[in-house]
């Protein structure tokens, strides 16, 4: 058993009874699917928030005490913001997990769910991700300006991985491999913001951008590298 069936049936022991209750009032697997993206999408006004607090820096005196151009006190409050919102990823990854067992354990999994599942992931990841890229561009040029460029590239990374695994399954392959798969890129994006938003500083967010950029793209390639060799076996 590798770590991530571990980890899954860990939490299926803790949101089991949660599921339960959900049957029980007549919550439906898209409805918890759809309670997930609205979550990511609070998340990103975080996110948005935070990056247009961050571009106010021409806005105040010279003579006001400033963290990477604007003051100390809308700068701590842009790192809260940047908290809070990778605090909401995370409970919103938690209904992402709950949307599939839900169906499994009320009987309602159907074709439509999995489109909408797979549709609203590959929406809440990208306007998240989009939110953070512009927290870094806004924060000012230098080091911020390329960091928001590597979040572009987490985005391009994090669209790629599952987009390789869909062209894989319509051709008969299953690919599955890599280390960077969603649950990964929800938990290291979502740690990094709740750990920027309690130390107050950005390059936590930055190293898990950065990380995402790299393992993703790598797992990426890794999946295609995957497909041609399942295909030469044929």
């Amino acid at each position: 058993m590798n770590y991530r069936d571990f980890l899954q049936k860990v939490i299926y022991v803790i949101i089991n009874p949660v599921i339960k209750a959900m049957i029980k009032i007549g919550i439906t697997p898209n409805m918890v699917t759809l309670i997930g993206f609205i979550g990511n999408i609070l998340a990103t006004g975080f996110f948005i928030e935070a990056a247009w607090m961050q571009g106010m820096g021409d806005t105040i005196s010279v003579h006001t005490q400033t963290t990477n151009g604007i003051s100390n006190d809308t700068y701590a409050y842009s790192m809260t913001l940047i908290g809070w919102g990778g605090f909401i990823i995370l409970a919103s990854g938690l209904f992402d997990m709950m949307d599939g067992r839900l169906a499994r354990m009320s009987g309602k999994s159907s074709l439509f769910g999995a489109l909408w599942d797979s549709t609203l992931d590959r929406y809440s990841e990208l306007v998240s991700l989009f939110g953070i890229c512009l927290v870094f561009i806004l924060t000012g040029m230098g080091e911020w300006f390329w960091i928001g460029v590597t979040t572009f590239a987490a985005m391009t990374g994090s669209v790629m991985v599952s987009y390789v695994r869909a062209r894989a399954e319509g051709l008969d392959i299953e690919c599955k491999v890599g280390l960077m798969q969603r649950p990964e890129r929800v938990v290291v994006t979502a740690v990094s913001a709740i750990i920027t938003g309690i130390t107050g500083n950005l390059w936590w967010l930055a190293s898990g951008m950065i990380l995402i950029a790299v393992l993703a793209n790598i797992t990426a390639f890794w999946r295609i590298a995957h497909c041609y060799r399942e295909m030469n076996k044929k």
